[in-house]
């Protein structure tokens, strides 16, 4: 069984703070070992369950936040930017499930550590064929569109909740309970690593059960930015139609194409910010 897992960082036990999570501060490295743990966890569970291939896609900030030599299951590792699947890359239908690991809840949830939507300097709220969403929803369109289904999802509670929507069967773990955006009540690291390594050994036992991400046709996405001018910025991509001040579609029957002009997107809009 071969699994691809998407790896974030917010969603780890113990993480609370931008400083923990970006490269250069003091509590970063604190952060990476907390983060690879987990990972490891995920995939030694799996292994007990008879997974015997990994790809993992360091999918966070610069996304060179794991070490390869320190992942378990000889797994391979796919790191830095900038990536034209973003955080969905090396994924394709070879594969048998998906694992979304250490992942956060979306930019208007009531209550998500370090909630944000891709980019938390532009982007205001995401709805997907007018459900709103998180990172979750929108990279199910890459695993809908190569027919695997996500099987596993980590991360704080509002994680969980939001992953309803496209992975109502998959196995779920929860590491901690946001209280706001910048706190939280933490599962012991050990534990959480128990509570991970356990869920992905159900999650593969259980993988006949699940079903890849399913969407009524044509999918859309309007995407609501900060400020006007990065609506209007958005439309210099072919097939972005602007639906208000702040707010553009795209809409489109090929789930990855959709994708790739929402990365496009969100692309042009970092380079705004950083402006």
């Amino acid at each position: 069984m071969k699994l691809f897992l998407s790896t974030d960082f917010e969603g780890t036990s113990g993480i609370v703070a931008w400083e923990q999570i970006i490269e250069g501060n003091a509590e970063y490295e604190q952060g990476r070992k907390l983060l690879t743990n987990e990972v490891n966890a995920v995939i030694t569970g799996a292994l007990e369950a008879g997974a015997t291939e990994f790809v993992v896609n360091d999918a966070h900030h610069h996304m060179r936040n794991l070490h390869p030599q320190d992942l378990s299951g000889r797994a391979t590792l796919i790191t830095g930017k900038h990536k034209p699947l973003y955080m969905m890359e090396g994924l394709d239908a070879s594969f048998d499930g998906v694992c979304f690991v250490s992942y956060h809840g979306s930019i208007g949830a009531e209550r998500a550590i370090l909630s944000h939507t891709y980019n938390p300097g532009a982007v205001w709220e995401v709805r997907l064929n007018g459900e709103v969403v998180g990172e979750s929803g929108i990279n199910a369109l890459v695993a809908a569109h190569h027919g695997v289904p996500i099987i596993f999802v980590s991360g704080d509670e509002v994680t969980a909740h939001e992953a309803q929507l496209v992975a109502p069967h998959a196995e779920k773990v929860v590491v901690k309970q946001s209280l706001g955006r910048f706190a939280a009540a933490h599962i012991h690291p050990a534990l959480a690593c128990e509570l991970l390594q356990n869920g992905a050994a159900r999650a593969v036992r259980n993988r006949n059960a699940m079903r890849p991400p399913e969407f009524k046709l044509p999918v859309s996405l309007e995407i609501t930015f900060l400020v006007a001018d990065m609506a209007e910025m958005a439309q210099w991509v072919r097939g972005v139609e602007r639906v208000g001040p702040r707010t553009v579609r795209l809409s489109d029957d090929n789930l990855l194409d959709l994708y790739k002009m929402f990365v496009t997107v969100i692309t042009l809009t970092r380079a705004l910010v950083d402006r």
